[in-house]
């Protein structure tokens, strides 16, 4: 009966550690997952305006240039 006791103190001290380096691994896990989708939604829309620059040669110039076409 004296483990049982001195082992639910153990737990309970280790309980919100645990918890708190759950709730670390789930922020961590969304923001790299967040990051990975950004950059590939960023490479995705690169490279849809490098097709449109090579589909229409007009707009070949300068950044001002190319944000009026």
């Amino acid at each position: 009966m004296d483990f049982l006791t001195s082992a639910w103190g153990i737990v309970a001290a280790l309980l919100p550690t645990a918890g708190l380096l759950y709730l670390f691994w789930v922020i961590m896990t969304h923001i790299i997952e967040g990051d990975r989708r950004e950059r590939a939604a960023q490479r995705l829309w690169e490279a849809e305006e490098d097709a449109a620059r090579a589909a229409n040669p007009e707009c070949g110039g300068s950044a001002e240039e190319r944000n009026e076409h």
